[in-house]
């Protein structure tokens, strides 16, 4: 993770998700039907379930929100305003997952 967060965002430290848009630059015409690639790292994952206090399936269901709100075109990166923004919507698609 910390490789590809490097390589592709430019920040030299791990990471627990990484999305990868594909409906925007130069990969857009690849697959027009895939909005892109989310990677978790499931190490990370696990330590952030224990701290949590709750399973890998629960962690990684938030990772995977969080990485879906990201290719949706959210970045809590933008500032407080867009982080409650792209939180309401992480909130709203993980009580979808619970339903």
């Amino acid at each position: 993770m910390r490789t590809l967060n490097l390589s592709w965002r430019g920040k030299d430290y791990p990471t627990d998700v990484l999305s990868f848009p594909l409906r925007k630059g130069r990969f857009i015409q690849i697959q027009p039907d895939m909005i892109g690639d989310i990677v978790i790292s499931v190490p990370a994952a696990e330590r952030q379930a224990k701290a949590a206090g709750h399973s890998l399936i629960v962690e990684i269901e938030r990772l995977l929100v969080h990485g879906l709100v990201h290719l949706l075109g959210y970045d809590h990166e933008q500032g407080i305003r867009e982080a409650r923004r792209m939180a309401r919507k992480e909130l709203q698609l993980l009580k979808r997952l619970e339903a």
